[in-house]
């Protein structure tokens, strides 16, 4: 999978997170979390600049582009993976389903590293690229809770 480093030499236009349609609603907000987070630490330049009130208190900056929580079946996560694995474009971070198996991260990892790439089943998948590259792999999946 592609590093932001290497692959976006200017911030992310669009950023979505498309969650497995068969998670319950907590799981679902865990997984689109999850997401966001190494979403954002990847990609610093996607929290924007401090909030300041009415009574010039500073609240931590939200991001200006918005990130739309969409869904999908099992197949067409595997497809967005899929496609990420090999596009240059954009960048990804998948969410497998060993993630809400354990609270333990490193019987996480250990879990996951029995898997091959292919076979992984996905709770989640965030992308941040090419407005028009993200579009066109997402624009026909419905929105979370719609």
């Amino acid at each position: 999978m592609n590093t932001p480093a290497t692959l976006l030499l200017s911030p992310p236009e669009r950023c979505v997170i498309v969650i497995n349609q068969q998670l319950s609603t907590g799981h679902a907000a865990n997984a689109a979390a999850v997401l966001a987070l190494t979403l954002g630490q990847r990609h610093p330049v996607l929290v924007g600049a401090p909030l300041i009130d009415a009574d010039k208190r500073q609240h931590p900056g939200l991001i200006p582009i918005g990130i739309s929580v969409l869904v999908a079946n099992s197949e067409q996560l595997t497809h967005l993976h899929q496609h990420l694995l090999n596009d240059d474009e954009m960048d990804g971070i998948i969410f497998p389903v060993e993630g809400q198996q354990t609270t333990d991260y490193a019987a996480f990892r250990e879990a996951v590293s029995v898997v091959a790439t292919g076979d992984l089943q996905l709770l989640g998948i965030a992308l941040a690229g090419n407005k028009k590259v993200v579009r066109k792999l997402t624009g026909k999946l419905g929105l979370l809770g719609a």
